[in-house]
């Protein structure tokens, strides 16, 4: 436990990225998504979220994650199949790319 604790905070000092950095997680590899930042545009993202961002983009207004999945090609009538682009979303939120509404939708941060 130590340990992720210690390559979290060494992460988070090396927060200036330019690039998603891989990383292990649990012995796993992972792929880190940075902060939206001066300097940093989508190409930063790996290329599943940068579908997804733009077509959050491209929306009139907020959209739910059933209308980005739909666009992607999901099968949305199936719960779990959105429930990875449902944390993917709320990622991107996270991470400053996206404004999550207290309803759920998204839109874009300009």
């Amino acid at each position: 436990m130590n340990r992720l604790v210690e390559q979290d905070r060494a992460e988070a000092e090396a927060a200036v990225v330019a690039f998603p950095v891989p990383a292990r997680v649990a012995g796993r590899p992972a792929l880190l998504i940075p902060h939206r930042g001066e300097g940093l545009d989508e190409a930063a993202l790996p290329g599943d979220y940068r579908k997804t961002l733009a077509i959050v983009q491209a929306a009139d207004g907020p959209v739910q994650v059933r209308a980005v999945g739909e666009e992607l090609g999901l099968e949305v009538a199936v719960r779990g199949k959105l429930e990875p682009l449902r944390a993917k979303m709320s990622k991107l939120a996270d991470r400053g790319w996206l404004h999550e509404r207290p309803d759920g939708r998204c839109t874009a941060r300009r």
